[in-house]
Parts: structure tokens; C-alpha cells; sequence
């Protein structure tokens, strides 16, 4: 080897200041993951404290991820072109302010706000550092190990949250949820510079204003359409809102053609790894988040645990999730990427399978068993498409890349949620007996944690338990199936990935 090369590779291998550097941005990326599930464990406790209405208890669970959703894109894209250092150490001064303004509310006003400067800031964060390890490590292999690292923190820290929150909440008030975020945010900001380097585009264009508020125009509006109708089911207000966002994004991508210097270069999804990693990444957490979302309600309503206790069920799920996407990177150094990826999504498509074993009564095995299946499927899935994703872009726009992949991940969130959550409650809701009860109480009854509720002024009479029980575990059956479904189908696309 001639000391050129040898020189080039002692540039191309990570050090142990850029490992540190990983651990600060691993850490970041935790704590935004948890702050988007941990909060669901709290709100018994904050609608007692604050006594918020029924609209504003939504907007205090959802503002988050609308805002953070709508702006992913551009600050993505913001990073490339103002340093991803600075905007990610900007950001986490803003996560932290949010946090503590969030842990001392005394309205609900005064949360909502909070909740959404969470949300802008946490829009700064996860592209940047995204963004960073594609920058920081050059090699190879050792940027698919950071990638495992950084998907380990992205998939683990959502299934941590409300284990993370029972736990808070039965030592301390409701605000110790949100102030955990200080002192790693301040770890950010003070060993931030010093392990990190920056990274921008050299030659980053004008930064297109209308592009932006184009691109939040497009994905709020749909991001609230799909919450809408999981809580609500369809309605005007939720299809003029889905409309808005279409057109808004077809105007968003005629100016993306126009423009020399895009926002967004649509010539990424001309790569068909990258097209294939968005959508699995979708697919994903489509999968997780919809699994997140009635799994809680099975554990607790159906088989009778404590918000802690359902947290330390899904902890052997939240492991192997962990472990897989550390393991993922391991894996691509020996075999196909399409196979690797194809199998872990055929591995969450045999979880979902599992799940249709769940029964009302009895053993929570098969949820168990089924929860460590789609972990490790989504686990794996989620290293190999952040690879594919920040491999598939020059260092210099990896930001805007990262940022896309991000907004597939928001947006399968809403809609696993929307869409398993809707197929759930309809069969819930087609398979209760409510004749029997006051028109007030069948109305209450149209959720499990309503009827669960009437169940308790009935004096929780067998006929109704069982029968509320029942009806929703079937709900979780044909949910079960149709994500293994798509999970399957998906997995027999990525297997020709090459």
C-alpha cells in the first residue's frame, strides 16, 4: 500500500472523538423518540392538574408531532445550508427551554405552546444528526455500525417512553417527564463543539422561503386529516384538510422542478434504494406505531395491568428492537442488503401473524411473543434504510435526505395510529352489545376505555366484560392481519434490492 492510500484510510476511519461525537447525538436522538410516546402514561395526571377541555387534551398529545412532522423538511434542509452543528446545538437549547416551560405549565394553554416549540426544535435535531454521522464517518462500515447505533436510539427511545413514564409518574409529579430532557440537553450543548464537527453544503443555493412554507403546508394538514379520523372517523373538516395538503404538495413539487437551487431535489427519488428505504421506513413504523397503540390498551384494559406493568411487557420487544438494529450492521457486512432488509420485514410481517393468537382472556404470551417479532423486524429494517438513505446522497446534502426519510417515519407514525387504531374501534364498536345501556353510556362505550369506564358503574358485570374484551381483541385480530399483509408484500419488493 503506498502512503497515499494509507493516508486516505487513517482519514476514512472514525477516531475515538468521533465515537464520542456519535454517543452526543445518540443520546439526542433518545430523548427526542421518547418525548413523542412518553407523554400518553401523563395525561390521566394533566387532565387532573389542568383540566384541559377535550380538544385541548388532543392538541396537548398531538401538537408535537404536527409540528414536528411539517417542519422536518425544512429544517433539513436549513441545516445543509447554515451548518448541521449549529442548528442541532440551537436546537437542543430549544428542546431544553420548551421542556422546563412544559414541566411547570399552569393552563393548558401554557403546555400546547410548550409542546409545539418541543416540536420545532425537535425538527432541528433529528436531521442534524443524521446529517452529522454521514459527515463524521467515511467509512463504510463504520458509518453503518453509527447508523445501527442512531436507529437503535430512534426505534427504542418511542417503545421506552412509557415504560420511562410509568416509572417517573410513580416517584414524581407529571412535569418529571418532561424535565429528564434538561440535563442531556445541556450535555448536548456543552460537549456538543468539542466532538462534533460541523458540516454544511459548500454550495448550498438561496434558501427558498415559499418552498418551505409549501412543504409545511402539504404535510401538516395531512398529518392532521389521518389524526382526526383515528379519533373522530371521517369528516368534512378531516377531508378538506387532506385535500389541502395534496394540492399543496403538488404545488410544492412543480416549484421543486423550476427552481436551479430545489429545496428538495426530487432526483433522489429517481434512486430506487432510495424510493424503496422511505417506503419501508413507512412501513415500519406504520407497523410499530399501530401495534404501540393498541397493544397499550390490551395490556392494561383487557389484560388488567398497570401502566408500568404494560411498559415492562413491551420492555423484552423494546430490547430486541435495540439489539436488532445493532445487530443490523453486522449483518450488512456479509450479506445482500435487499435480503437483510427483506427479512427483517418479513420478520415484523411473521410478528403481526403472532398477534392473531392474542386471546381476551388468560396469557399475554402471543402479544409478548408477536411485540419481539415486529421489534426485531423494524429494528433491523430501520439501519438499513438510514443507510441506504444517507449512503445514496453526497455529505453535503445528506441533511435534506435525512429529512425525508424522517418525514416517512412521522407520517407512518399518524397513520399506523389513524388506520390500525380505525380498524380496531369499528370492529370494537360492531362487535358490543350496547343495547342494554342508556344512550349516554353506548355513546361512552364507543372505546374500550369508555366502556371500561360504564363497565365500572355497572358494577363490572361478567356478560359486559367479557363481551367488551372480546370485541376488541378481534378488532386487534384483523388489525394484526392486515399489517402482516403489507408487511409481507413489502418484503417481497425489497428482496430484489441490490
Amino acid at each position: 500500500m503506498t502512503v497515499v492510500a494509507e493516508r486516505a484510510v487513517v482519514r476514512a476511519t472514525a477516531g475515538a472523538k468521533e465515537w464520542l461525537g456519535l454517543v452526543v447525538l445518540a443520546f439526542a436522538v433518545l430523548l427526542i423518540a421518547i418525548d413523542a410516546t412518553v407523554l400518553d402514561v401523563a395525561l390521566p395526571f394533566i387532565s387532573a392538574d389542568l383540566e384541559p377541555t377535550a380538544p385541548q387534551l388532543l392538541w396537548i398529545i398531538d401538537v408535537y408531532s404536527f409540528v414536528l412532522a411539517g417542519l422536518l423538511i425544512t429544517m433539513g434542509t436549513l441545516g445543509d445550508r447554515i451548518g448541521r452543528r449549529r442548528l442541532l446545538l440551537i436546537g437542543a437549547a430549544g428542546f431544553g427551554v420548551a421542556s422546563a416551560i412544559a414541566a411547570f405549565a399552569v393552563s393548558p394553554e401554557m403546555l400546547i405552546a410548550a409542546r409545539a416549540l418541543q416540536g420545532v426544535a425537535g425538527a432541528t435535531l433529528m436531521p442534524a444528526t443524521l446529517g452529522l454521522i454521514r459527515a463524521i464517518f467515511t467509512n463504510p462500515r463504520q458509518r453503518t455500525t453509527a447508523i445501527a447505533v442512531w436507529a437503535a436510539m430512534a426505534g427504542g427511545g418511542a417503545a421506552v417512553g412509557p415504560l420511562l413514564g410509568g416509572w417517573l409518574l410513580e416517584h414524581f409529579w407529571w412535569g418529571s417527564v418532561f424535565l429528564i430532557n434538561l440535563p442531556l440537553m445541556l450535555a448536548l450543548i456543552v460537549f456538543g463543539p468539542l466532538v462534533i464537527p460541523e458540516a454544511r453544503d459548500p454550495k448550498p443555493g438561496k434558501f427558498d422561503i415559499l418552498s418551505a412554507a409549501l412543504s409545511m403546508l402539504a404535510v401538516l394538514p395531512i398529518v392532521y386529516a389521518i389524526k382526526e379520523i383515528a379519533a373522530h372517523g371521517p369528516s368534512l373538516v378531516a377531508g378538506v384538510a387532506a385535500m389541502l395538503g395534496v394540492l399543496a404538495g403538488a404545488v410544492f413539487v412543480a416549484r421543486q422542478r423550476s427552481l436551479t437551487d430545489p429545496m428538495l431535489d426530487l432526483s433522489l427519488f429517481g434512486n430506487r434504494a432510495f424510493r424503496m428505504a422511505v417506503t419501508t421506513d413507512f412501513l415500519s413504523v406504520f407497523a410499530l406505531a399501530g401495534l404501540l397503540f393498541f397493544g397499550a390498551q390490551y395490556l392494561q384494559v383487557v389484560a388488567g395491568l398497570s401502566p408500568l406493568e404494560a411498559g415492562l411487557a413491551m420492555l423484552p420487544g423494546t430490547a430486541t428492537s435495540v439489539a436488532a438494529s445493532i445487530g443490523a450492521a453486522w449483518l450488512l457486512r456479509s450479506l445482500r442488503t435487499g435480503l437483510v432488509l427483506a427479512s427483517a420485514v418479513a420478520t415484523s410481517a411473521l410478528g403481526s401473524a403472532v398477534l392473531l393468537a392474542t386471546q381476551a382472556g388468560g396469557s399475554i404470551n402471543a402479544f409478548v411473543i408477536g411485540f419481539v417479532l415486529v421489534g426485531a423486524g423494524v429494528g433491523t429494517a430501520l439501519t438499513v434504510t438510514s443507510d441506504i438513505v444517507v449512503s445514496s446522497v453526497e455529505p453535503a446534502r445528506a441533511g435534506a435526505a435525512s429529512a425525508v426519510a424522517e418525514t416517512a417515519y412521522e407520517l407512518g407514525a399518524a397513520a399506523g395510529v389513524a388506520v390500525l387504531g380505525s380498524v380496531v374501534l369499528a370492529v370494537f364498536r360492531g362487535g358490543i352489545d350496547l343495547s342494554g345501556l342508556t344512550p349516554e353510556q353506548a355513546v361512552t362505550s364507543e372505546t374500550l376505555g369508555g366502556a371500561a369506564e360504564v363497565a365500572g358503574e355497572l358494577g363490572n358485570p361478567a356478560w359486559f366484560v367479557e363481551a367488551m374484551h372480546g370485541a376488541f381483541v378481534s378488532g386487534m385480530h384483523v388489525a394484526a392481519a392486515i399489517t402482516a399483509v403489507v408487511l409481507a408484500v413489502a418484503a417481497m419488493r425489497a428482496i430484489r434490492l441490490r
